[in-house]
C-alpha cells in the first residue's frame, strides 16, 4: 500500500495568504457582500485572508494614528505587509535615505502586533550596485521602537541575479522577494528567515484567479518553505538552500487580474490549511 507523506506542521512556520490593498470597487458585490459599507471593508477582508499588503504607503506614508486605526479593525493573528514609500526606494542614492527610513518606520510600528514584513520594492531601472545596496541594507534595523522588524526587498532588474546580492542580503537577514511575473526577474533564493512571494499571473477567466492545479502546486511550495525546504522547481541564482530552518511564509496575489486576487488568496489559504 502506498504511504502518504505526513507533514510536520508543528515544526513548520505560519503560512499567510492575501492580496494587495482592500479598497477596489470591482470587489464589491463579489468578494465583499452586497451592501457592505466601504468603511467596513478592511474589517471584512481581514477576516477572509491572513494578510494584506498595503500599497498605498508607497505613494504617501500615513501618520501613526492611521496605522493604529487600521490595526484596530483587524482580528488577532492578522498582519499587514507595508510597502516603503517611493521617496526612499526611488532615490538616486539609497545609501542617503537614512532619515526617510527612520521616519517611515516611526509610523509603521504603530501597527503593533499587526505589523508583518516591510516591503522595499526597487524600480525596474535600478541596477545592482554592490556598495549602494550594502549601505542601504545597513539602514534597515532589526528593531525600531522596541519592535522586531522583518525586511523584504523586491529587485526588478536582472543585474540582481548575482550571488553577491544574495550574500549581502543573507548577511543582514533580509528576504529577497520571489516575484512570479512575466515582466520582472524571479529569484527564489532564500536570503532571510521568512519567505515573501508576490504572484502576478492571475487570470480573469478563472474564478479563483489560477487553475486549481496551479493553486495546488503553490500550496505544496508554501508547505515546503514553511517546513524549511526550498522548492527546486523555482528559478534560483545561487542554488537551492539547505538550511532546513522552518520559515513563516507570506504569499500575496498582486496585479494581473486584480478582480480575482481575493478569491485566489482565499482558495490558497484553504489548500494550505490556514483558512
Amino acid at each position: 500500500m502506498a504511504t502518504k507523506r505526513v507533514r510536520n506542521h508543528e515544526a513548520a512556520g505560519h503560512i499567510r495568504t492575501g492580496m494587495g490593498g482592500w479598497v477596489f470597487p470591482p470587489w464589491r458585490g463579489v468578494f465583499y457582500p452586497e451592501g457592505l459599507v466601504q468603511k467596513r471593508e478592511l474589517e471584512y477582508a481581514s477576516r477572509q485572508v491572513g494578510a494584506i499588503e498595503i500599497n498605498g504607503t508607497y505613494y504617501r506614508a500615513p501618520d501613526a494614528s492611521t496605522y493604529e486605526k487600521w490595526a484596530a479593525q483587524t482580528p488577532e493573528g492578522f498582519v499587514f505587509s507595508v510597502k516603503a514609500p517611493r521617496l526612499i526606494v526611488q532615490a538616486r542614492s539609497l545609501a542617503g535615505t537614512g532619515p526617510r527610513v527612520h521616519s517611515f518606520l516611526d509610523g509603521a510600528v504603530a501597527l503593533g502586533d499587526r505589523l508583518g514584513p516591510l516591503l522595499w520594492q526597487f524600480m525596474p531601472t535600478r541596477k545592482f550596485d554592490p556598495d549602494d545596496a550594502a549601505a542601504f541594507l545597513d539602514l534597515l534595523p532589526e528593531k525600531h521602537g522596541g519592535m522586531a522588524l522583518r525586511h523584504a526587498v523586491e529587485v526588478r532588474h536582472e543585474s540582481f541575479m548575482d550571488e553577491r546580492w544574495l550574500e549581502l542580503a543573507r548577511a543582514r537577514g533580509v528576504a529577497t522577494v520571489f516575484t512570479d511575473s512575466p515582466k520582472y526577474p524571479s529569484l527564489a533564493d532564500l536570503t532571510g528567515p521568512f519567505v515573501y512571494a508576490r504572484l502576478m499571473r492571475s487570470e480573469s477567466d478563472e474564478a479563483t484567479g489560477y487553475p486549481a492545479s496551479q493553486l495546488k502546486t503553490w500550496a505544496a511550495r508554501a508547505h515546503t518553505w514553511a517546513e524549511g525546504g526550498d522548492p527546486a522547481d523555482l528559478p534560483h541564482t545561487g542554488g537551492v538552500s539547505r538550511d532546513g530552518e522552518a520559515k513563516d511564509v507570506f504569499i500575496y496575489f498582486i496585479s494581473a487580474a486584480k478582480e480575482r486576487n481575493p478569491a485566489a488568496a482565499v482558495a490558497l489559504a484553504k489548500l494550505v490549511g490556514s483558512a
